[in-house]
């Protein structure tokens, strides 16, 4: 079984190859020159139609060509990861932490990240839905608990996409104040002490 991860420095990509690190699962990580134009040729174009980063291919599951599977788009990547590779939803919780997990992975691809790109037309949208993280942070640092076998908090593909929005806040929207948010500002600093979002956001 292997993993190929195709993505670019300061993109989604990150946040898949963010994931793979957390889980030690192993993969191939393929950086292409998008100023160069390799998202646009023909054998990315294959994996990727429409030309973007991230995507994966996995060749322990058959795609409907016959080759091996070909995702892309940040969510559905790391769903699939989660489901296949991370053993998240195992147990009798596991139908309802996959259905929770892929609620996490839509909010923050179709809310969140809409909301931190409009935080200067838009600010108060983002304010609220920060004040809401952080009021839901307060039950722990994962978003959907802790395991109901160990009890431990469990960090997984939706804390996963959630926090690595969350992180980008200071580097793109440094004029949004995070005072009035205490819990995220703890979240942002925990992410970034992690030495496998270092490895991934650091390496392009």
């Amino acid at each position: 079984m292997s993993l190929s991860l195709y993505g670019a420095a300061r993109s989604r990509a990150s946040m898949v190859r963010w994931y793979l690190e957390e889980k030690a699962i192993p993969y191939a990580w393929i950086s292409l020159d998008m100023g160069a134009g390799e998202h646009r040729q023909e054998s990315f174009l294959a994996i990727n139609p429409f030309g973007k980063v991230p995507a994966l291919v996995d060749d322990s599951l058959q795609g409907p060509d016959g080759g091996p599977l070909k995702l892309f788009e940040s969510g559905a990547i790391l769903q699939h990861l989660a489901e296949h590779h991370g053993q998240e939803f195992s147990g009798e919780t596991g139908a309802a932490r996959r259905s929770l997990t892929v609620q996490w992975l839509l909010y923050a691809n179709a809310s969140f990240g809409p909301a931190l790109i409009q935080a200067a037309s838009k600010p108060q949208e983002l304010e609220r839905q920060l004040a809401t993280l952080d009021s839901l942070l307060a039950a722990g640092p994962s978003l959907l608990g802790a395991c109901a076998s160990s009890g431990e908090p469990s960090w997984g593909a939706a804390d996963c996409a959630v926090q690595s929005y969350l992180a980008y806040l200071p580097l793109f929207c440094p004029q949004v104040d995070l005072n009035p948010f205490p819990r995220v500002q703890a979240s942002i600093e925990a992410t970034r002490e992690r030495p496998a979002y270092q490895l991934a956001m650091g390496q392009g």
